[in-house]
């Protein structure tokens, strides 16, 4: 079964890499979400398995995305992409129902052992 993943990141780069990890590693339903604003509203309908949040963006911040999302679907599951110096914030983030987190810049398989633990695969 193909599961479905959400890239929520302000830089399109950041979402160009981590979908190339994915692809390699056999993921293709994947969406591309610019802010945390576009999330929210893919959500409801996309139902994605899993969401790749970045903590750090313009507008509405990843820990707000994260909030609005749990409480729309507790079994949501919520990986939280952030820089390295952010630890404060991924404790929060993992209080509030984060599944996991990932610190960039990161190692692909590192990547994927995280998303894999988080789908269950």
């Amino acid at each position: 079964m193909s599961k479905k993943i959400m890239i929520v990141d302000d830089a399109l780069f950041m979402r160009k890499t981590i979908r190339r990890i994915l692809e390699a590693n056999g993921y293709t339903d994947i969406l591309e979400m610019p802010d945390g604003e576009s999330a929210l509203n893919a959500y409801e309908q996309e139902k994605p398995d899993l969401i790749l949040l970045d903590i750090t963006m313009p507008g509405m911040s990843g820990l707000e995305v994260l909030e609005k999302i749990m409480s729309m679907d507790p079994s949501a599951k919520i990986v939280m992409c952030s820089a390295v110096g952010q630890e404060m914030m991924i404790q929060k983030a993992v209080v509030m129902g984060a599944a996991d987190f990932i610190v960039k810049p990161f190692k692909s398989d590192e990547f994927i052992r995280i998303v894999k633990g988080s789908l269950g695969d």
